[in-house]
C-alpha cells in the first residue's frame, strides 16, 4: 500500500484522552484515540490515499460539514469570517485538529483550529465545541497580549454552552496548549469559583499522515466513533450511581462566543 504522505503540513497523532472529576466526587477516565492535523488551504490534496477520501466515504474520511457551519460550505471562509467579527485579520494558514469519520461516522467533542498570521506565529485558536444533543458551539480566541508564554498558550472563556449535564453552567474554562509539533498537548480545566471540577487533557505523538499509518491506527482502534459515543454515556451513567448532580439543559445560546475581559492566569 502506498506510504506517501496525504496532505502537505498536516499530521496524524495518535495519543491518549483523559478526564478527571476532581470534586464532589472522584471519578477518571483515560482511553486511546487518534487524530488528524489538517492544513484548511490543502484539503483536495488528501484524496491521495487509497483508503482516505475528502468529502467521500471511504475507511476514513474528512468531511467538509462535519464542522463550521455544517453546510459544507468552506471551512477556510468560515474561519475568516469568525476571526473578522472578533476584530482579528485573515490568518495566513489555518490547521484543525480533529477525529476523522470512520466507514462515515465522527463525533468530535472538540476541534480546534489553529491559525498562523504571515510570519508562521500563532495569532488566534478557535474551539469548536459539540455535545450529545446535537449541538455546537464556537468559542473564538484570538491570542491577547501575554497569553502566549514559555512555548504554551493560556486562554480563558466562560463556559456558554451545555455540554455534561452533571456539570453547571456557571463555570469558567482554562485552556492550555502547544503549538502543533512532535508532540501535541491539550488541557483544559472547568473551575467554578472555588477552583477547578474537571481536567481533560489530549496528549498526543506526532507521525505523518500516510496510508500505512491510518490503517494501523485503524486496526488498533477500528471503532474510534462508537468508541467515544458510547464511552461518553458511559461515564455519565457512572457518574450518576455515584449521585453527581443533574443539571437541565437550558435554552441554547448564540452558536459563536467572541471572548471576554477577563485578564488570563496562570494554570
Amino acid at each position: 500500500m502506498a506510504n506517501a504522505s496525504l496532505v502537505s503540513d498536516s499530521a496524524f497523532y495518535k495519543g491518549t484522552v483523559m478526564h478527571a472529576r476532581l470534586k464532589p466526587m472522584g471519578h477518571r477516565f483515560k482511553y486511546r484515540v487518534y487524530a488528524m492535523l489538517l492544513d484548511l488551504d490543502n484539503l483536495s490534496t488528501a484524496v491521495r490515499s487509497p483508503i482516505f477520501s475528502h468529502n467521500r466515504f471511504n475507511l476514513l474520511s474528512f468531511f467538509d460539514k462535519d464542522h463550521g457551519a455544517r453546510d459544507g460550505s468552506s471551512l477556510r471562509a468560515h474561519v475568516d469570517s469568525l476571526l473578522l467579527k472578533a476584530g482579528a485579520e485573515r490568518p495566513h494558514s489555518i490547521k484543525l485538529l480533529c477525529y476523522p469519520r470512520i466507514l462515515g461516522w465522527v463525533f468530535n467533542p472538540l476541534s480546534v483550529y489553529y491559525c498562523y498570521d504571515a510570519v508562521g506565529a500563532l495569532s488566534a485558536i478557535i474551539y469548536e465545541v459539540r455535545n450529545t444533543f446535537g449541538e455546537t458551539h464556537t468559542y473564538v480566541a484570538p491570542i491577547q497580549e501575554g497569553e502566549m508564554r514559555d512555548g504554551l498558550v493560556r486562554q480563558e472563556r466562560d463556559k456558554r454552552f451545555y455540554v455534561s449535564p452533571f456539570i453547571k453552567m456557571e463555570m469558567r474554562y482554562r485552556f492550555r496548549l502547544n503549538e502543533p509539533d512532535e508532540r501535541l498537548l491539550l488541557r483544559i480545566l472547568e473551575c467554578d469559583n472555588e477552583g477547578p471540577l474537571l481536567s481533560a487533557t489530549f496528549s498526543g505523538d506526532r507521525f505523518p499522515l500516510t496510508s500505512a499509518m491510518l490503517l494501523r491506527a485503524f486496526i488498533q482502534v477500528p471503532f474510534q466513533t462508537l468508541k467515544i459515543v458510547g464511552g461518553i454515556h458511559w461515564e455519565a451513567l457512572k457518574l450518576w450511581t455515584k449521585g453527581a448532580k443533574f443539571h437541565r439543559r437550558p435554552k441554547r445560546p448564540k452558536p459563536v462566543s467572541y471572548g471576554d475581559n477577563v485578564e488570563p492566569i496562570d494554570v
